[in-house]
Parts: C-alpha cells; sequence; structure tokens
C-alpha cells in the first residue's frame, strides 16, 4: 500500500513538474542585468513572469549573486539606464523611476499590504548565489507591469516607510519588461 502511495505521489509530481515547464515556455520572459552609475552591465539571468489564479507568479533564474535577501520591485519606468536622482546625483538605473504606484497612495506595506502595487516579496539568494525560488505578487498580473522595470535592490524590505524605500538599498540589478 505504501509503495502505492509513493507511485501516485511521484507521477503527480511529474505530472506537475512537466505542467510547470509548459507555462515556463509560455511565460513572458525578463532578462535581468546588473547596474551601476555608468550603466546597464552583464546579464544575470532571467525572471519568467506568469499569471496566476492568485496573481502574478514570478519565477527567478538568476546566478552569480552574492547570497542573501533583496528588495524587490516594480519601478514605474521601462529603462534600467542611470539617471539623476532627486539630489541631482546620478543614481544606477535611475530612469526606472520610482516605484509602481498607479493609485498614488506614497506609503510601502509590502505585496500583500494596500500600498503601492511595487512592492514585491523579497528575493532569496542561496549560498551558491543562485536565486531561484519563486514569489507572488497577489495584486498584479503581467498586463498591469508591462512597459515596467523590475528592480532588486542592496539589503532587504521591511515594506514600511521608515526608513525610506522601505529598507531597501542602493539598485543593482534591473530588467525592462517589455509589452
Amino acid at each position: 500500500m505504501r509503495h502505492a502511495n509513493l507511485t501516485g505521489v511521484a507521477v503527480a509530481s511529474l505530472l506537475l513538474a512537466g505542467v510547470g515547464q509548459a507555462q515556463a515556455q509560455e511565460g513572458h520572459e525578463v532578462e535581468m542585468n546588473w547596474v551601476s552609475v555608468d550603466g546597464i552591465e552583464d546579464s544575470i539571468g532571467t525572471i519568467t513572469l506568469e499569471d496566476s489564479d492568485h496573481g502574478l507568479l514570478l519565477t527567478p533564474d538568476l546566478r552569480e549573486m552574492p547570497p542573501g535577501v533583496y528588495g524587490f520591485h516594480v519601478h514605474e519606468n521601462p529603462s534600467c539606464e542611470p539617471g539623476e536622482n532627486e539630489d541631482g546625483e546620478m543614481e544606477a538605473a535611475g530612469e526606472a523611476g520610482g516605484h509602481y504606484d498607479p493609485e498614488e497612495t506614497d506609503t510601502h506595506q509590502g505585496p500583500y499590504g494596500d500600498g503601492h502595487l511595487g512592492d514585491l516579496p523579497v528575493l532569496i539568494v542561496n549560498e551558491d548565489g543562485e536565486a531561484n525560488l519563486p514569489v507572488l505578487a497577489p495584486r498584479l498580473t503581467v498586463e498591469d507591469i508591462q512597459d515596467r522595470s523590475l528592480m532588486i535592490h542592496e539589503g532587504g524590505d521591511t515594506y514600511s516607510d521608515e526608513p525610506e524605500l522601505g529598507g531597501g538599498g542602493g539598485r543593482m540589478a534591473c530588467g525592462v519588461v517589455e509589452s
């Protein structure tokens, strides 16, 4: 009996893996690149975007990153080029603008709160320098973030307004979500 249960679990796992692979092939891929004040640099991989019954599923396939937890956001403009910040200083991926906030809430409350829509769940990079754990943004769809950019920030994210940026640091990697 136990063998039959394990066989059923194995078959179900294979079927789900096949469905996941088929969906990944149909998903919208965003190439992610290191960014600096000098411009867009080397690719670090891709993030696949897929609509699900529970919101936007973002599946990273990133490599050669420092292990840790990083702030992850949707920014309003479809650019990863450097630009001037509010203080007139050049900033990596500054042309991406601020966090996506179509309802002008001006507040960080995380992906499950009532604040701006740019907050995504944190991105986790394992000890091998790879990020491959999917995250879910329940209030977004692929269509919502087309012609915008995805940004990975140094440091984690507190999903609050104090300190500024919800605790995220400088912009370290960026990708444009094309329509």
